[in-house]
């Protein structure tokens, strides 16, 4: 699994799109930002070098031969929790939500401006990177049989390894710490991605709700882990215990 906190600052970004003048003026912009990028023609070398490189992050475009980038999206999450940020023509809300669903951190439509890209990227960085490190609290949460040991960043269900985001994992660990109260969608917006930051929309955590429900195999009409509080927010399913880890 790829794991964000072993990637140094010196890992590169990987840019993913078959339009090679795209490819050749995102790869100027961030390098003229001091970011190291390697960059790939279609979503097999896409797969191939994430394994190789294990970047920072991923800006990958959806419409892709060989394989396309909503199945690079799910592959990249089984692998682990590299951020991605979408860049695509594909800009009507179906699919933005699609994407984000399937686990992409951000979503950037077509034409775009380089200098809003790196903006976004530098965001996506310096929230992933700066969660990791919050996420090394010695903590361990219980709920049922789901265990999320924070200092490790893992989360497992009945013993299984379920693979979350370092988005995901923060919106876990906030609900689990607030052990039965409910959070407003602002107030988890404000654990994972910091206050005020970024254009994000509290609408946006009933995407990340969904995708980390299907991760766990949480079903909404009969929740263990995630409830939904009509017209007030989201809170933990059960109760909650809380242990501190070596």
């Amino acid at each position: 699994m790829i794991d964000l906190m072993a990637r140094p600052e010196s890992a590169p970004i990987l840019v993913v799109d078959d339009d090679p003048k795209i490819v050749a003026l995102v790869k100027a912009y961030l390098e003229r930002e001091r970011f190291r990028v390697v960059t790939a023609g279609d979503g097999r070398a896409a797969l191939r070098a994430i394994d190789e490189h294990s970047p920072r992050l991923v800006v990958l475009d959806l419409m892709l031969p060989e394989v396309d980038g909503i199945a690079v999206i799910r592959r990249t999450r089984a692998m682990g929790d590299v951020p991605i940020l979408v860049l695509s023509a594909r800009a009507s809300t179906g699919d933005r939500i699609q994407g984000l669903t399937e686990g992409a951190d951000d979503y950037l439509p077509k034409p775009f401006s380089p200098a809003e890209l790196v903006a976004r990227v530098r965001t996506i960085l310096r929230r992933t990177e700066r969660d990791a490190i919050d996420l090394g609290l010695a903590v361990r949460y219980r709920l049922g049989d789901l265990e999320l040991d924070v200092a490790r960043h893992t989360a497992r269900v009945a013993g299984a390894e379920v693979a979350l985001s370092v988005l995901e994992l923060r919106l876990l660990a906030a609900l689990l710490a607030a052990d039965g109260r409910i959070l407003s969608r602002d107030q988890l917006l404000d654990a994972i991605h910091g206050e005020g930051e970024g254009d994000v929309t509290d609408r946006a955590i009933d995407v990340y709700v969904k995708r980390l429900r299907e991760k766990l195999g949480d079903d909404p009409a009969a929740p263990r882990y995630v409830a939904t509080v009509r017209g007030a927010g989201y809170r933990a399913a059960g109760s909650v215990t809380r242990e501190a880890t070596a």
